[in-house]
């Protein structure tokens, strides 16, 4: 059996996780230890992230022709990558958390939406809160004037009782 035809399923499994990705975050992982990649993982897991560890030459194969192609120069050395489906933040922000507790853990880019970011672009992204988080924010800022006109109207109602 050819090489390509070993290495195709891999490359087609990767283009599938690339396909339905909103965002798309290469690491460097060297120097992590056993332990610290399996707590990574389980993050990354419980948060909807697909985190796999892949040759840059069958990375660089799947994202050619897709909007991760930028992401090609990034690919030498030791690389993960983190696939985020459903939340565009969540792969940037679970690794930024991690790399607090893990100093080895380093970005290398990635790209969110179409956008590509070099390692200092994609820290910004990692601060984002969640959509979730940002949603309860601006209900919650909705919500205060009227909640303080509510008080100011029965302060009202009561004095003038």
């Amino acid at each position: 059996m050819a090489k390509v035809e070993l290495k195709q399923p891999i490359v087609d499994e990767i283009k599938g996780f690339a396909k339905d990705a909103k965002a798309v975050v290469l690491v460097d992982y060297r120097g992590l230890t056993v332990a610290e990649d399996t707590e990574l993982r389980k993050k990354l897991r419980e948060a909807g992230v697909v985190y796999k560890v892949y040759k840059n030459t069958l990375l660089n194969f799947a994202f050619k022709g897709t909007e991760f192609e930028a992401l090609s120069k990034d690919l030498e050395g030791p690389t993960a990558v983190a696939f985020g489906i459903d939340d565009v933040t969540a792969p940037a922000r679970i690794i930024n958390e991690m790399a607090k507790k893990m100093p080895k853990l380093e970005f290398k880019s990635g790209v969110v939406e179409g956008s590509y970011y070099d390692q200092k672009g994609i820290q910004v992204i990692a601060s984002i809160p969640s959509r979730e988080v940002l949603i309860s924010r601006l209900l919650g800022s909705i919500q205060a004037p009227i909640a303080n006109l509510a008080r100011v109207l029965k302060q009202i109602a009561e004095k003038a009782a």
